[in-house]
């Protein structure tokens, strides 16, 4: 059977199953005309990829195509509690947990446009590293950082869809991606830490005086700023959003 067969089945399966999916009880339901090997060796060949994903979404992607399109990049953990550690399945921070959680850490890249999100691109954070803390104790790392994944990201989708911005959270709100965004010929709107420092005009950032981004802006309030690492100024509003408590988000937009 082919691959691509296979993974329209899989698919199908992964959507129609109630609790736990693996590749036996797809077997069972297929009564064993395909076995949970040839599953299985799907699964880890490699062949559903972001590649993959790309094929099988750019016609609709081509539909809804606009010049004021979005791209949304952000990281998820899928949590896989009792599964047994590997270079794909590890521990990762969650933050929508408040702490470390087991699974598999991925960064997936959305368009948007028309009211409608098709997924683009994926990356899989696997902490194919193994290094001993400073009590000795072993521990494993990634060898492409996340900000390395989010390059990529844009870069692919840059140079296939047409978008205006890029939008993620705080994660990957740093100089190196927003200047990346901006030499891929597109802006951005991320959020800023509060502990971040800017300057109020050129002259300032030129004598090195920054202030805290909360004596910056006030809530309502659009105003351009200059932080340390970008050459061009941003321009930066304070939202508040709330929800069980207070929060504030700075949304930044590269001029």
């Amino acid at each position: 059977m082919r691959n691509d067969i296979l993974l329209d089945l899989y698919t199908d399966y992964l959507v129609s199953t109630c609790g736990l999916a693996t590749a036996t009880s797809m077997s069972v339901v297929l009564d064993k005309q395909i076995s949970h090997d040839k599953i299985t060796r799907l699964l880890s060949s490699g062949y559903i990829s972001s590649q993959r994903l790309w094929a099988e979404v750019r016609p609709m992607c081509e539909e809804i195509e606009q010049d004021d399109a979005v791209l949304i990049i952000d990281d998820s953990v899928e949590a896989k509690p009792y599964t047994h550690c590997n270079d794909l399945i590890q521990w990762h921070f969650d933050h929508t947990e408040g702490r470390s959680v087991k699974g598999v850490n991925f960064i997936s890249a959305i368009y948007h446009s028309w009211e409608m999100s098709l997924p683009v691109g994926v990356s899989f954070i696997k902490k194919d590293r193994v290094y001993k803390d400073s009590n000795g104790k072993e521990k494993r790392k990634s060898s492409i950082s996340k900000h390395h994944h989010f390059r990529d990201l844009v870069s692919h989708s840059s140079n296939r869809l047409r978008f205006k911005y890029v939008l993620s959270d705080s994660w990957f709100g740093c100089a190196d991606n927003m200047n990346f965004v901006v030499e891929c010929g597109r802006d951005f709107i991320m959020a800023f830490k509060e502990n971040r420092k800017v300057a109020l005009s050129k002259e300032d950032k030129l004598l090195g005086k920054y202030i805290s981004i909360k004596e910056a802006v006030s809530e309502g309030c659009v105003r351009p700023v200059y932080v340390e690492q970008l050459e061009f100024p941003i321009l930066i509003a304070k939202q508040v959003f709330k929800n069980s408590r207070w929060s504030c988000r700075h949304t930044l937009s590269g001029q």
